[in-house]
């Protein structure tokens, strides 16, 4: 399912020239990812801010939803098309990561997007079982912060060419973007349908002096899910939906989570301030 390079390690049958992402943006930039061509390819896994990561918002997809509602509040936000995409929330503004610390992330789970690192999924022409189809590939993107140009970090590829532990481990996150993607298109379009989708104004007060507004984002309104009939309901459950749904729900638990961090840290500045 999985090609990475012209050189024997590849699916059978690879076509060049006919890539694209998988949201149909071209792939030409990227290099297709090759044991041989990359085979001292590193990758950097600590955190911060130098190495591209998220702040505010990162998009998550159905396949993680179990695993993201455990430690992170899931919203909705629409993209440029006006499709909507959900999004996990990491901090209060646009600059806010409240999950690092130091140099790590400080949760159990790591968001396929933040765990992906610098590999891309890419779509090529091949031949499986005597007809062309559009694979998923493995791309690189080289000019990524999380390259490493020192020799340090983990290892794409075994000495002898293998896949190492982390790449075998970015494959998967790659397969559950690949396949969340589709079922997201499905999902958010039916719970937009059926009018669960609402806009929503958070107004939060952190201490005394510091509060912050969250504007731009959807939530699922538990109101109109409740008012669904039974047949609305049973449809959702059919389609594999339901469960993801009270996933979403039961995410927002984790705002408590969220705010008590930031207070945290807001009371390690004060603290810092004073003067010995």
């Amino acid at each position: 399912m999985w090609a990475r390079s012209a050189h024997g390690v590849g699916a059978p049958g690879t076509r060049r020239g006919a890539e694209r992402g998988a949201a149909g943006a071209n792939m030409s930039q990227y290099p297709l990812l090759d044991n041989l061509v990359h085979r001292d390819l590193r990758v950097l896994t600590h955190f911060g801010p130098e190495l591209g990561d998220p702040t505010g918002l990162v998009p998550v997809w159905p396949t993680e939803f179990a695993e993201v509602q455990r430690e992170y509040p899931i919203f909705f936000r629409k993209d440029a098309q006006g499709a909507f995409q959900a999004v996990a929330l990491l901090g209060f503004d646009g600059g806010e990561n409240l999950f690092i610390r130091g140099d790590r992330w400080n949760a159990s789970y790591l968001p396929g997007a933040v765990a992906r690192g610098p590999f891309l999924i890419g779509f090529q022409e091949q031949q499986v079982g005597g007809e062309l189809r559009q694979e998923p590939v493995i791309h690189v993107d080289l000019q990524h912060p999380r390259i490493s140009l020192d020799g340090s970090g983990m290892a794409v590829f075994l000495p002898k060419g293998g896949n190492s532990p982390y790449l075998e481990h970015v494959m998967t996150v790659l397969r559950g973007i690949h396949d969340g993607t589709e079922s997201a298109r499905i999902m958010y379009g039916e719970l937009d349908q059926l009018g669960l989708l609402q806009p929503t104004e958070l107004d939060l007060q952190f201490d005394e002096g510091h509060g912050a507004r969250l504007t731009g984002l959807h939530a699922l309104d538990r109101e109109r899910l409740a008012a669904l009939d039974a047949g609305q309901i049973s449809r959702l459950h059919r389609a594999g939906m339901l469960e993801g749904v009270y996933l979403v729900l039961s995410s927002l638990y984790n705002m408590r989570r969220l705010i008590a961090e930031k207070q945290r840290r807001l009371r390690a500045e004060a603290d810092a301030a004073v003067p010995a």
